[in-house]
């Protein structure tokens, strides 16, 4: 593990303290996990982006999924 050095406001740090307390845990730990956490939310947005580039680019169109409109089995039959 390394070991990185950061500046926070001091809002933060007071509002980080009193969270690790009542978790528990503590400020690296803490900060870890929030870092995971943000990284894949990224990695997800990056990917919704590109669907919705991929969409863009290719519309989908008024016949695309009727093919399968036979297929379907709602249960009221």
């Amino acid at each position: 593990m390394r070991t990185v050095q950061m500046t926070f406001d001091d809002d933060l740090v007071t509002e980080l303290d009193q969270i690790v307390q009542e978790t528990r845990t503590n400020r690296s730990a803490f900060t870890r996990e929030a870092l995971r956490m943000a990284i894949a939310f990224y990695h997800q947005r990056k990917l919704v982006e590109k669907h919705r580039e991929g969409y863009r680019r290719h519309p989908v169109t008024a016949d695309e999924f009727s093919v399968w409109e036979d297929e379907q089995a709602w249960g009221d039959e």
